[in-house]
């Protein structure tokens, strides 16, 4: 019952952003107006009627179910504590940075060593902490925010400076699916801000363009990991050259 609340709650906004009122509607239905007032009312709406309100603003259902997902409030950031508690499961952070990047449970299983029934037991923890909502058929459905983060400087990017950096930069970034770029300049305080604001940017269309890669087979997609740092730092070396 809740989810067709939240479809009509979502068909009456479509409707409104497309400048459908309902006495526009009532005619294209074949109904009079306190006849489309009622069947949003009493939620009657049946799938056939439901359809033809859908290709009045050329939508399929699915699409609207699709509108429906993306308007739900979704978690942008775990607790410290839920942190906390995945950094001390290596099992449970390697399988939470797998269904982010929205493997499956067979995707899993078929690339790690690990069986099924200790897969199935960390996503339920998952599922405990609101990240994903463990479906029938161990089907995984994401509950993050597509601009879900880490917390800054909280206990996954700690957990990351502690044990991962080192192993990142032990490359050369000479690969073709590699890169590295540093810079060094003198910055204002107003243009520091404003380079971290086109960063934070640049790390949204990162998001994106993960989002929009999930739907391809997981053979065709490989990890990547980006790290994008700015402070005020001056070499340490350079310090016993300086004037007291």
């Amino acid at each position: 019952m809740a989810q067709i609340n939240s479809l009509l709650a979502t068909l009456k906004k479509a409707l409104k952003s497309h400048g459908i009122t309902y006495a526009e509607l009532a005619p294209k239905l074949d109904l009079s107006e306190a006849s489309v007032k009622r069947l949003f009312a009493e939620q009657s709406i049946s799938l056939q009627r439901l359809e033809q309100i859908c290709q009045l603003m050329e939508l399929e259902i699915s699409d609207l179910v699709q509108m429906m997902n993306e308007q739900q409030p979704r978690l942008q950031h775990l607790s410290i504590e839920q942190e906390q508690e995945i950094t001390q499961d290596l099992v449970l952070l390697l399988i939470t940075v797998s269904v982010l990047n929205r493997w499956t449970l067979p995707d899993i299983i078929s690339y790690y060593k690990l069986s099924e029934s200790d897969c199935i037991q960390k996503l339920a923890r998952l599922d405990k902490l609101n990240i994903v909502e463990l479906l029938p058929k161990n089907k995984i459905k994401l509950l993050v925010a597509p601009n879900f983060s880490w917390r800054e400087n909280g206990p996954i990017q700690q957990f990351f400076q502690a044990n991962i950096a080192k192993e990142y930069f032990k490359t050369k970034f000479d690969d073709t699916d590699e890169c590295l770029i540093v810079l060094n300049g003198m910055l204002s305080s107003q243009s520091n801000g404003e380079f971290q604001r086109k960063l934070k940017k640049l790390a949204r269309e990162f998001d994106d363009i993960n989002n929009d890669d999930a739907a391809l087979p997981l053979e065709n997609r490989n990890g990547v990991t980006v790290v994008m740092a700015v402070r005020n730092w001056r070499y340490g070396l350079f310090e016993p050259l300086l004037r007291k």
